[in-house]
């Protein structure tokens, strides 16, 4: 009897590794520990190499990097600006996971982020409720949706491209982001009456109207943070996803035609269809992302800079869905870690590091990311063969 409860216990234990979440997640942890340990790696060396940087300053460092926000005096405040400055990663990672579950690279998240900025933005600075909180809140609204829709319609161009004419969405993509950089300071560079005084080349705030995002009470309860209502849209929103990719006939059809295109078109899906509608949701994505972040009233548009220098957030969701094996629900963990290790690198200047040390670690276990995932395949390769005979 005992021997066949041990038997029970390995079979179930096998079959809770072989489980696609859990294999996502040791790759993703494994990712995080080699990346962590390389780091440390480096920062020994620096300090071996660089006579500014005591030996004693490595754990310093490492103390740093594992407390994050919870580095100084004012935790509260950092814990609050990282959940914010999560939010538009945790989007622009959504809107990388979904495209690489079709078969695609949406590479072009950062011009669909710039044009989800530039028409919220444009509704919400042009329209004064400064003194009327509810119309705040339904023209707030209004260019949340508005710049879901135009990043959506930014998306469906390499979309179009690439199931119409076979054209690489890569190709269209970068094309796209310079696109949107230029239109954007373009646009705003002519509407003088939206210009900040006293600065060159930033726009005033939504604060300044009142058609900024709602704190929710975030202020009270993370003193001196930005963080607002935009992180509850964030996980919502991967929640959705997450839904619709395995819960839904059309998430289904998405998935088969990431897997083989062909081969869905054949079963009889519209595989062209969905390849634009798959770039469209990843392309509002994003473009929520650029939304939730600048209408959020203490932070400023450069719009002088957007031709020049393409937004972060949409290069760095795709590392955030790399990390989550492209995962909804794990790209929210991801991007938090993400920002969790950069808050805590802010710091690393006090332990003798340049502050970019932490994006070097980041960069590392992203790499060790790519690893994961091929040993992941080998180990689910192996049990198909044993399967087989």
């Amino acid at each position: 009897m005992s021997k066949k409860n041990n038997s029970d216990s390995r079979s179930s234990s096998k079959s809770f590794l072989q489980n696609d979440g859990v294999k996502s997640l040791l790759s993703s942890l494994i990712s995080i520990l080699a990346g962590l340990a390389v780091g440390l790696v480096i920062m020994i060396v620096l300090a071996c190499i660089s006579p500014d940087i005591k030996a004693s300053h490595v754990l310093k460092g490492l103390r740093f990097l594992v407390a994050g926000p919870f580095t100084g005096t004012h935790a509260g405040t950092n814990f609050g600006d990282m959940v914010f400055y999560a939010t538009p990663l945790i989007l622009c990672g959504l809107s990388v996971a979904i495209a690489f579950k079709t078969g695609l690279f949406n590479i072009g998240a950062p011009g669909q982020f710039l044009m989800g900025t530039l028409v919220s933005l444009s509704i919400a600075l042009n329209i004064n409720n400064s003194d009327k909180p509810v119309a705040g809140f339904f023209v707030w609204l209004i260019a949340v949706l508005l710049g879901m829709v135009a990043g959506a319609l930014w998306g469906c161009i390499p979309g179009f491209f690439k199931a119409v004419f076979g054209v690489n969405e890569v190709i269209v993509c970068i094309m796209t982001n310079w696109i949107a950089a230029n239109i954007a300071s373009w646009v705003f560079s002519t509407q003088k009456h939206l210009h900040a005084k006293g600065k060159g080349g930033y726009l005033i705030k939504t604060g300044e109207t009142g058609n900024m995002t709602p704190d929710l009470g975030f202020s009270k309860l993370f003193k001196g943070s930005y963080v607002d209502l935009g992180i509850i849209i964030a996980i919502i929103a991967a929640v959705v996803i997450y839904v619709i990719l395995n819960k839904t006939t059309f998430g289904y059809e998405l998935k088969a035609c990431g897997y083989n295109k062909d081969a869905s078109k054949y079963a009889g899906m519209n595989e062209k269809r969905n390849i634009i509608l798959s770039m469209a949701i990843a392309g509002a994505l994003a473009g929520l992302g650029g939304t939730l972040y600048y209408l959020n009233p203490g932070i400023e548009f450069n719009f002088n800079a957007a031709y020049m220098k393409l937004p972060d957030y949409g290069f760095n969701g795709i590392p955030a869905a790399l990390l989550a094996s492209s995962n909804p629900i794990g790209t929210i963990f991801s991007a938090l870690f993400i920002r969790y290790l950069a808050q805590g690198g802010d710091h690393l200047v006090s332990a003798g590091y340049n502050r970019y040390v932490a994006d070097i670690i980041i960069a590392l276990i992203i790499y060790f990311a790519g690893f994961a995932n091929l040993f992941r395949g080998i180990l689910s390769k192996k049990k198909s063969a044993k399967e087989g005979k």
